[in-house]
């Protein structure tokens, strides 16, 4: 089959074939099972705290069964470069949650409704990002000197947020957030939830009835405008990783895909996870770094980049485990 994109079509297709299964069984199977759980139960649709690590587990396995398959298929180098291209797009989509959940927060969305919101949300992203990929791959390809913006962009990014406090967790204002102000423009915003759905009819200020955005659909928009702002930090690094557009895409797409499932595991225990933005920081300076250090000595050994990244995130975690730790133990 005819290469596309200098990868075999037919991996294309496997892979589009895969995620379009994925989200068939999120939505066609797992849904209605809760659905039908929740009705019988007399209680409004959620995913527990168990559920969504359980889910989370299985998109991740998913992931690495697929980063196995490309180690087989393209060898050690793809391989490696995928896992890599994984874990930093994984690590950088959890710092999304913090965003999501100051969202739902504001706008009072319950969370019964919120895994619609992230459903829709999720298909955005895998088009949005194709889209940035397709520009960032074009891009890379006609302007070599382009890695050196991407090494430096990530290199300021990584300093700042490595010295930054709060942000993500700051409430937005509504009244000036770009999203609310272009919406109002195409049509009024109605102030009250009707059910699941984004777009209800009502009276405006003059009586007349008119089609009103509702508060889901707003959140919606918020979401997908989040991830374009954290795709201006994700994009740079994985091109920093690989310039395969295979690669590039796959790690990025399995990393969001199982967002939604962790998000709601996560919502309840982020507070645990207090040195994960500084060790986000920490992988986008050395990404940013090894631009540099390829373009002056030759390419990076793919193990290194791995070994480096996996290493710094685990130390995130283990520090947050250990200050949460420490914080219980003082408090008793």
């Amino acid at each position: 089959m005819t290469p596309w994109l200098g990868t075999p079509a037919w991996m294309w297709l496997m892979f589009l074939t895969v995620v379009a299964a994925l989200l068939a069984f999120d939505l066609g199977v797992l849904t209605r099972r809760r659905a039908r759980r929740a009705a019988a139960q007399g209680e409004e649709q959620t995913i527990s705290v168990a559920s969504s690590l359980k889910l989370s587990g299985f998109y991740i396995a998913l992931a690495l069964i697929f980063g196995g398959w490309i180690w087989f298929t393209l060898g050690a180098e793809s391989g490696m470069a995928y896992l890599t291209g994984f874990a930093v797009e994984k690590a950088l989509a959890l710092d999304n949650v913090f965003v999501i959940s100051v969202i739902f927060g504001a706008l009072a969305i319950p969370r019964h409704l919120q895994h619609r919101v992230l459903f829709w949300g999720i298909l955005g992203v895998i088009v949005l990002r194709g889209i940035m990929i397709g520009l960032g791959a074009a891009l890379v390809t006609q302007f070599d000197w382009i890695m050196w913006i991407f090494g430096a962009f990530l290199l300021l990014t990584g300093v700042k947020l490595l010295f930054t406090k709060g942000g993500h967790d700051q409430a937005p204002d509504l009244e000036r957030h770009p999203v609310v102000r272009a919406l109002r423009r195409v049509m009024p915003i109605s102030p009250r939830l009707d059910g699941q759905k984004f777009l209800t009819r009502q009276p405006d200020a003059q009586g007349r009835v008119r089609v009103h955005a509702t508060p889901l659909l707003l959140a919606l928009l918020m979401v997908e405008f989040a991830d374009l702002v954290f795709a201006v930090d994700s994009i740079p690094a994985i091109f920093a990783i690989t310039q395969d557009p295979f690669i590039v895409y796959t790690s990025n797409i399995f990393a969001i895909l199982g967002l939604r499932a962790l998000y709601f595991a996560l919502d309840a225990l982020i507070h645990r996870f207090s040195a994960l933005k500084p060790a986000l920081a920490l992988v986008l300076v050395f990404i940013g770094g090894k631009i540099f250090y390829s373009q002056f000595y030759g390419k990076l050994d793919p193990a290194v980049s791995l070994g480096v990244t996996l290493a710094i995130l685990a130390g995130g975690v283990l520090v947050s485990l250990w200050r949460t730790r420490t914080a219980a133990q003082a408090a008793d």
